[in-house]
């Protein structure tokens, strides 16, 4: 059985739960186009037994080193095993080598496990493929088996906290330092171990995703601590990615709004209109990045929504022609023929003649001497 489709109409946390009542075996591949990324989920029997992610693939050699629980060369032996003819997987190899124990090798699989699936369930558009069969060559590390209904509540959990923590700790790629000054004041700490352990990793360079891979721990759990540290003023945040968007922002709507040009003229709206929206959510503030949202919402057929959006771009900027244009269209759509005409006429008032507005101008002019007619023969119907 094949199970597929956009995750705007099926969310992934009811694919979970088909998956589950339904004890499935099978692969579960969730894309996402505008991320630019791609996760993979095993199931058996209902059950999630493994899960990689394009962006963040959480190689378990390299975590365990990274974290401390073993050594290089003790990778480096488990490996030349591999090469050797060893067919087992490198943490059966590294616990008959003793580097680490069966019980910390469990834990950390299954913290890449749910790591990887509370960030897939957290998407909101792309799209799901789950392909049942036998898992065949896929090979799980310790025999880890996670039932999907304990993931979901965590998941639900997590989705809760964050929505507190958000606005301080928007993402992994925030940095933490110590707050200025911290060290010249005195300052009563009553800390947990594992809040000192981030503590003491917080330099100022590594993010909270390099600090999570360091201690071996959940990158939520980092990420909490971290916002507590920075609650109780003991640390700074500094959103790296948010200053590298900002710099980058005039030529990143630039390009998408040609991108969203050529999708229309090509004919694909869908596509156009996921560009659009991600788009107006990334630069809230920007006028054309809402006129491109209504644009494509009108081509879609979508007149309220295209009319909501042409009113955000005005409310920014009240004198940008086109989103008057655009909102006559939306409200022609729905057929508020004065309503329109009025914003039209705004627009005629905007824009000057000549040129490919000149073109424009006159079919509109047609338009709205259409629109005044029809709406006054409407009137007088109604009258009568």
């Amino acid at each position: 059985m094949a199970i597929e489709g956009p995750l705007k109409e099926l969310g992934l946390h009811d694919v979970f739960h088909l998956l589950d009542l339904s004890r499935k075996t099978g692969v579960l591949r969730v894309t996402s186009p505008l991320r630019r990324n791609q996760g993979t989920i095993y199931f058996d029997q209902g059950a999630v037994v493994a899960a990689e992610i394009r962006s963040n693939p959480h190689p378990l050699g390299a975590l365990l080193v990274s974290s401390g629980k073993i050594t290089e060369s003790e990778l480096a032996r488990a490996r030349a095993s591999q090469e050797a003819g060893d067919t087992r997987r490198i943490g059966e190899i590294l616990v008959e080598l003793g580097a680490v124990t069966q019980r910390e090798l469990e834990r950390l699989i299954r913290m890449q496990i749910e790591e990887v699936v509370f960030e897939v369930i957290g998407w909101r558009e792309g799209y799901f493929s789950f392909t049942e069969g036998p898992l065949g060559g896929v090979r799980t590390e310790a025999g880890i088996r996670i039932p999907t209904e304990a993931l979901l509540m965590e998941g639900a959990r997590r989705i809760d906290e964050w929505s507190r923590i958000e606005r301080q700790v928007p993402h992994l790629g925030v940095v933490p330092a110590l707050a200025t000054g911290a060290g010249q004041r005195e300052v009563v700490l009553d800390l947990r171990p594992p809040e000192w352990e981030v503590l003491a990793l917080i330099d100022g360079a590594r993010d909270l995703r390099e600090m999570a891979a360091a201690l071996g721990r959940s990158e939520f759990d980092v990420a909490k601590t971290v916002f507590g540290l920075y609650s109780s003023g003991v640390v700074t945040l500094h959103d790296v990615r948010r200053a590298e968007v900002d710099a980058a922002r005039p030529q990143r709507v630039e390009d998408t709004l040609v991108e969203v040009a050529r999708l229309l003229e090509a004919g694909d709206v869908e596509t156009a209109r996921l560009e659009a929206e991600a788009l107006a959510a990334g630069y809230p503030n920007d006028p054309r990045a809402h006129l491109a949202a209504a644009q494509v919402q009108l081509a879609a057929g979508r007149a309220r929504e295209a009319e909501a959006a042409a009113r955000r771009a005005l409310g920014l900027d009240p004198a940008l022609a086109d989103a008057h244009r655009l909102l006559g269209d939306a409200l022609l759509a729905q057929g508020q023929f004065g309503d329109a005409a009025a914003w039209w006429e705004r627009w005629l008032a905007l824009v000057r003649d000549g040129g490919e507005d000149g073109l424009l101008r006159g079919r509109l002019t047609k338009a709205l001497a259409a629109a005044r007619v029809l709406q006054g023969y409407l009137k007088g119907h109604h009258d009568g």
